[in-house]
């Protein structure tokens, strides 16, 4: 017999490869959401399924057209856009016009990402810059929340077909969000009904059950870094105890803090985002702890209930500094720059 040969092959670094490619990783983030998405259209009903499907391909339809008249092959098919698509589309009323959506879809991909030079490049995080430019535009329409009782199958609000450029319609029944409740009249939601997401709200911003179910399996799949949600988490979570242990009369206690608006999917899907956020493990960290305070601070002491989407775009605008302050040793210096 042959005895069997075998080979060293010395290569240059790096010599870790990488475990997961693009499509990979954005294919387990889609699978993650659809739960999330599922629930949405049970509660808010077909307006809810329509938002995120006009959502989705108003992203998807402006990178394709972007790359087309720059001329460059279309970055479509790595998934990236489908997820900007399906978080934009949950982070938006289930009520909001149509035509808002697009024009927040289009904004959205062009500015958030495309400008800067498509995936890989953009400073921010495209589904909240679409969502900051439609609450700066249309503050009435993207602050008009539907009770959750009247979800419907067979018909749609009046508002989601309305005619561009106009006022919408609402004809439906308007209620407030936990958060609004709590800031303007000391109103408490029950725990359970956060939890489960039975509240009003945004289209998928409701059920943190089904949001942290998903964090979950993708921390299990090594598809997102845990030291950001949980960094986001804790800091909420003690800012909020320390303040109702000071007036519990006044600041919302831990569990509404928590489970209400839009915390819970901003802190697991949109903070998390590889490209926006920091890539070493205590910065990742600095960056959970310093998105915490600022939610705490802007719901607490701002004019509005919800600051989800403003700490997250700060943080991602301070997190190429957290990286070029927070820079690991080089191996074979004693410091950044010295020489061993």
């Amino acid at each position: 017999m042959t005895p069997l040969s075998k080979t060293l092959t010395i290569q240059s670094s790096p010599h870790i490869g990488a475990t997961s490619s693009v499509d990979s990783i954005m294919r387990n983030v889609v699978f993650a959401l659809l739960p999330v998405c599922a629930f949405a259209i049970y509660v808010f009903g077909i307006s809810a399924a329509l938002i995120l499907v006009v959502a989705v391909l108003s992203c998807v339809l402006t990178e394709h057209l972007l790359c087309w008249f720059a001329g460059r092959p279309t970055t479509v098919g790595d998934g990236s856009v489908l997820i900007t698509g399906i978080l934009y589309g949950l982070i938006l009323p289930p009520s909001l016009p149509l035509w808002m959506v697009v024009a927040g879809g289009v904004i959205g991909v062009a500015m958030g990402k495309f400008l800067f030079g498509g995936l890989g490049y953009n400073a921010f995080n495209p589904a909240l810059v679409g969502r900051a430019i439609l609450q700066a535009a249309f503050p009435a329409a993207m602050t008009t929340w539907p009770s959750e009782s009247v979800a419907s199958f067979t018909s749609l609000p009046s508002s989601t077909l309305a005619l561009p450029l106009t006022k919408p319609v609402y004809d439906g029944i308007s209620a407030a969000t936990p958060l609004a409740k709590w800031k303007f009249e000391q109103i408490p939601t029950d725990t359970t009904d956060l939890f489960m997401g039975t509240v009003s709200g945004s289209t998928g911003e409701t059920c943190a059950a089904l949001i942290l179910l998903g964090g979950v399996y993708l921390v299990a799949r090594r598809m997102m870094s845990w030291r950001i949600p949980v960094a986001i988490l804790s800091t909420v979570a003690l800012g909020s105890t320390l303040l109702q242990a000071i007036d519990p009369t006044r600041y919302a206690g831990p569990s509404l803090m928590l489970f209400s608006g839009g915390l819970m999917l901003g802190a697991v899907f949109m903070a998390t985002d590889m490209v926006a956020s920091p890539i070493t493990h205590l910065g990742c960290v600095i960056y959970g702890i310093l998105i915490g305070l600022l939610v705490v601070v802007i719901r607490v002491w701002g004019g509005m209930p919800e600051g989800v989407m403003y700490a997250i775009l700060i943080g991602n605008a301070i997190s190429p500094h957290i990286d070029h302050w927070i820079q690991p040793r080089v191996y074979g210096t004693a410091s950044r720059g010295d020489v061993v």
